[in-house]
């Protein structure tokens, strides 16, 4: 068992570039451990990670604001607090704050992370499908 106390993770305030376009707030929660790595992220309005997979896949869980997420061969689509994404091994993506909204996820990332080049502005900016549910009470 290893338990990881706050004093322990490794924030970094405001990385810019290598990863993310825009400024994102990574907070390394837990260090690789048997190939699992958690990583909480606030990002800023229009903040983005770059174009990235993972070796055994990814699960998201938005905390709070809205965002927007895309696999390499669908659409931009919005996820928002209480969703929970489940990026398959090997899918190439990318996911972020919308542009008028903070967002923070808690990203769990199984085996390597395979990092690649930034988003075109054209493609973040491209109309993004919402389906979200909305059930009558």
């Amino acid at each position: 068992m290893k338990i990881t106390h706050p004093p322990q993770q490794e924030g970094i305030a405001g990385k810019r570039g290598t990863q993310f376009t825009g400024t994102a707030f990574p907070y390394l929660t837990m260090n690789e451990t048997d190939g699992v790595t958690i990583n909480t992220v606030n990002f800023t309005p229009g903040a983005r990670t770059y174009w990235h997979s993972h070796e055994r896949g990814q699960i998201l869980q938005v905390l709070a604001g809205r965002g927007l997420i895309q696999a390499e061969d669908g659409s931009v689509r919005v996820i928002r607090a209480g969703d929970t994404v489940w990026c398959p091994p090997g899918e190439r993506h990318w996911h972020g704050a919308s542009p008028e909204s903070f967002m923070t996820h808690t990203a769990i990332s199984l085996g390597k992370t395979s990092w690649e080049g930034a988003v075109d502005e054209a493609v973040y900016t491209s109309e993004a499908s919402d389906d979200a549910r909305i059930t009558p009470a």
